[in-house]
Order: structure tokens, then C-alpha cells, then sequence
């Protein structure tokens, strides 16, 4: 596997959002997407102390970062799982609280670019999109056997594709005459179903369908609703937690989970504020931080990436 391959997003920036945290002995650290290890190698190195728990739900990405992480012995372990069962994992570890939470939600490099997994629009491979192979339905099921209702509300949803009603109606009409298997035919038909005018903005106009298909087949958005509030909880007081989103559905639910967190739950009007009310996160990035310019020029998966962080100030005060 070339290193060339997997660049981590915004690395710096996110290990230096964790260090605070990490510096001490014994620190626990989560990847909760571990990907191709690209992250994970860099807060073991960084932080020679630190203890690292990383989940992946394919099977393939934690053979891969396996062996690259295997010269970090028993400081690393690696989990198969969704990043929503963090809870349990740490639970079955034995780990009450842990020090930093990373997530880079962005599909990892190595399923857009083996062929065979259909995630990407620029070449041709069966519609799968099944992070993990193993279970749930596949791209090719979803768009095979959806009403047509449903396939809208996911293009729109998910895709914020505005003219998902088009595509949809293509999508139907061809599918009866034969189911879909293979992402160049659907890649095609979005581009015939497109007016002009849509084709000309953003970059490849079958992108936003992809996308959709693969936040449904994958769950992403209702794990990610879970994930977020969980790994918050299991941080320990000065923890933190660093997330890297690549659309705005997913940016806009952590800042939803992170100012939730950062905000007094007092009614209004109190003189003082008792404990229980008080914020449980400190806001650590000013909105989104978005990466440099020189990163998108050496990486270009770089370039929707907006990056989160906060640190836990309290524990929840039980009423």
C-alpha cells in the first residue's frame, strides 16, 4: 500500500487540538474512524503515553491498518465496529472515561479507489457502497426496489439535490426495464436526466445522487446522531474531541451536539447559576476551521473538510 495514497486531512491541526489532553500517562485515545490508520499512526507517535482504541466497520481497512499500526504492539487496539457502538467497545475494555475522541468522517480513501466497491462516479463498478460487506442492502438494492416517494426524499436529504424529482423519474422509468447493477449506467443516466444549466455547476453532477445512496446504505447520518453525543459522554473532564465532516448535513449535526453542550441549560433569569445548569463543553474552534489552501493543493479530498472541537469542562450534575 503506498503512503502516497491516504493523506490525512487537516493532521496537524487535529492533533494539535488533541495535545492538551493526550500529554499525560496512561491518556486514552479513540479513532472512531479508523480508515487506512493514517491518524491513528500519528497520535500513537506523537503521543508516546497515549493508549489508542480505534473502530472501523470494514474488515478490509482494519486488516490494512493493522499491519501498519503493529509496531505500536498492545498500545493500539482495533476494533470492528460503528462508530455509534463506541459505548459498548469501551465498556467490554474495561475504559470508564478516555482522554480524546478523532473523527474524520470522510469515506476513506481505499473505498474510492478500489473499484469494485462502487462508491465512486468516475469509474465503473457494481453499486455496492457497503462500508461494511458483510451486511445491510446495497446501492444497487436501494435504488432497485425504493418507492419513488423515498428515492426523492433521499436525493433531497441527502444529496441536496435539487432536481432529484428528474432523476428519480429516470431512475424509475429505466429501472423496469432493467434493474441497476453497475454505477457507470446511473452515472450516465444523471447526466441525460440533468438540464444543461445544473451540469454546469460543482463538478461532476452525479455526485450529490452518489452521495445520498451512500449516507442510506451506510446509515451514516442517524449513527453519526448517536456517535456524537456518545463519544461527548465518555469523555472525562479536560477531554476532548475533534471531528472532521465533509457536507454540511454532518457538519451541521455535530455543531448542533457541540453547542448544545457549550450552552447553560438555566431557565432564564436566575442570579446565579447552580452547577447543574452549567455549559459541559468549551467551544475549542471558532465555528468551522476549513484546511489551507496549500492542503487542498496537495490533497483535494481535502477540500469540503470542516473541522469541530470541544473539551468537556464538567461532569453531568445528576438532579
Amino acid at each position: 500500500m503506498s503512503q502516497t495514497r491516504h493523506v490525512p486531512v487537516m493532521l496537524q491541526r487535529c492533533l494539535d487540538l488533541l495535545a492538551p489532553a493526550l500529554a499525560e500517562p496512561g491518556a486514552v485515545v479513540v479513532d472512531c474512524t479508523l480508515g487506512l490508520g493514517g491518524h491513528s499512526e500519528a497520535l500513537l507517535s506523537t503521543f508516546p503515553a497515549c493508549r489508542l482504541v480505534a473502530l472501523d466497520r470494514d474488515k478490509e481497512a482494519l486488516r490494512l491498518s493493522g499491519e501498519r499500526l503493529a509496531p505500536f504492539g498492545d498500545r493500539a487496539t482495533l476494533v470492528h465496529a460503528v462508530y455509534d457502538e463506541l459505548p459498548e467497545v469501551l465498556d467490554r475494555l474495561g475504559i470508564a472515561r478516555v482522554q480524546g475522541v478523532l473523527f474524520d468522517l470522510g469515506v476513506s480513501s481505499m473505498q474510492l479507489d478500489e473499484a469494485d466497491r462502487g462508491f465512486a462516479y468516475a469509474q465503473d463498478a457494481p453499486l455496492d457502497m457497503r462500508m461494511d460487506q458483510t451486511t445491510g442492502m446495497s446501492a444497487a438494492e436501494v435504488l432497485n426496489t425504493y418507492p419513488p416517494g423515498e428515492l426523492v426524499r433521499i436525493l433531497r436529504a441527502y444529496g441536496e439535490e435539487k432536481q432529484a424529482k428528474r432523476i428519480v423519474s429516470a431512475i424509475v422509468r429505466e429501472r423496469e426495464k432493467e434493474p441497476f447493477s453497475n454505477s457507470a449506467r446511473l452515472v450516465e443516466l444523471i447526466r441525460d436526466a440533468l438540464p444543461q444549466a445544473a451540469k454546469r455547476t460543482g463538478g461532476n453532477p452525479a455526485k450529490r445522487t452518489f452521495q445520498a445512496l451512500r449516507i442510506e446504505v451506510n446509515g451514516e447520518l442517524s449513527v453519526l446522531e448517536r456517535a456524537i453525543p456518545s463519544a461527548v459522554q465518555a469523555l472525562a473532564v479536560g477531554g476532548r474531541i475533534a471531528v472532521l465532516s465533509y457536507h454540511s448535513l454532518e457538519d451541521r449535526l455535530v455543531k448542533q451536539v457541540f453547542a448544545a453542550g457549550a450552552a447553560t441549560t438555566a431557565p432564564p433569569g436566575l442570579p446565579v447559576v447552580p452547577e447543574r445548569y452549567q455549559p459541559r463543553l468549551k467551544l475549542l474552534t471558532r465555528g468551522a476551521e476549513l484546511p489551507t489552501e496549500e492542503e487542498v493543493a496537495e490533497n483535494r479530498r481535502a477540500a469540503p473538510a470542516r473541522l469541530r472541537g470541544a473539551q468537556r469542562i464538567r461532569e453531568e450534575v445528576s438532579e
